[in-house]
């Protein structure tokens, strides 16, 4: 196979063979020197810097643009879990919500706690199969995190539509190097930290449905002082929300936002495009390389997480070689992002010979 670079030049100079972006990514030399100015301007203004707002604006915007929607359909939250309850809690009582068996909790468990939710779970393969008219909600993930299966989005999205569902979709593990459009889906949640390379506590709410175009907004159940319309009229009492998006925004986190507008610059100068053939070929080289040594990873075509049983036993000599993978559901797990190249495939194939 030709050899493949990492890509973003001198962004990123990892210590070890990192191949575990499905759990955390790595941080752009930009984003980290933002983030060490902002802390050492805390030292004089203070926490929420000269201008709270100006990283946040700019992280929504710079998210929007990579999703391709307004940036006023784009809320900043905490975490995909927040961001699922008060999906759940915009269902009417007695809604069915359908997932896939074994999504990630942070999206599936919020929903099954809410009282007066049944939640019905079924094979990713059949999801669109299952929808049905009661269906209110289809809940799942783009890319699963336990083994990268990418699901057929198209499929999902035409069958909500069919029977009148809405549709939640966590891009946690694909927004970053799987071309999407956030238009598609009603609720889009990505947790940033991954393939968004961003700190954590950074995440991202998009609507792309109707929802506050002639369909009024769920309540924003959730909304504080930063969610208000006129925000320096919105620290005492109750709020007016503001008329767009923002009106679902929590209170940032300061300093994950500095960041993280310079991690989503970054993926915008490479272009998810040319970032997903990137991660796609060294995943592929890395599926023929198991397959050569009589391995079967987790089926999951065209995806940058490659799964595989019988391995999960080789993390420890791995990490000890300096090699960051991850173990999950038995299966040892390898994540290939934008500051991979062959070599780290190559590296990772020779010492599973051992």
């Amino acid at each position: 196979m030709q050899r493949i670079e990492p890509l973003g030049g001198d962004e990123f100079a990892p210590e070890t063979t990192y191949l575990n972006s499905a759990s955390c990514g790595l941080l752009p030399r930009r984003s980290a020197d933002a983030l060490r100015a902002a802390v050492a301007e805390s030292v004089s203004y203070g926490t929420m810097g000269r201008d709270y707002f100006a990283a946040a604006t700019a992280s929504r915007a710079a998210f929007a643009r990579l999703m391709d929607v307004p940036a006023d359909r784009v809320a900043l939250g905490s975490s995909v879990a927040v961001q699922s309850a008060f999906v759940a809690a915009s269902l009417p009582a007695g809604a069915e919500v359908l997932a896939p068996e074994g999504d990630f909790s942070s999206l599936v468990n919020p929903l099954a706690a809410h009282p007066g939710i049944k939640l019905r779970t079924v094979p990713l393969e059949a999801l669109a199969d299952e929808v049905r008219p009661g269906t209110a909600l289809v809940a799942l993930s783009a890319v699963q995190s336990l083994d990268g299966r990418i699901a057929d989005l198209a499929a999902v999205r035409d069958a909500a539509r069919a029977h009148g569902a809405r549709t939640y979709l966590d891009v946690t593990q694909a927004a970053g190097w799987l071309p999407l459009r956030a238009a598609d889906f009603d609720f889009v949640v990505a947790g940033a930290f991954k393939w968004l390379l961003c700190p954590k506590g950074a995440t991202f709410m998009a609507f792309g449905g109707d929802l506050g175009r002639g369909e009024e907004w769920p309540a924003a159940l959730h909304a504080g002082w930063v969610a208000g319309e006129d925000i320096g009229a919105s620290n005492y009492g109750p709020i007016r929300p503001a008329t767009t998006a923002r009106r679902f925004d929590e209170p940032h986190a300061h300093y994950s936002y500095v960041a993280a507008e310079h991690s989503l610059g970054l993926l915008a100068e490479l272009g998810v495009s040319t970032v997903h053939a990137h991660n796609t070929a060294l995943a592929d080289h890395y599926r023929a390389g198991l397959t050569e040594r009589g391995l079967t990873p987790r089926p999951a075509p065209g995806s940058a997480i490659v799964s595989t049983p019988g391995l999960a036993d080789a993390e420890e000599r791995l990490a000890a070689a300096g090699v960051r993978v991850a173990v999950r559901g038995g299966l040892l797990r390898a994540a290939f992002h934008l500051y991979n190249s062959t070599d780290d495939v190559d590296r990772l194939l020779g010492l599973l010979d051992q």
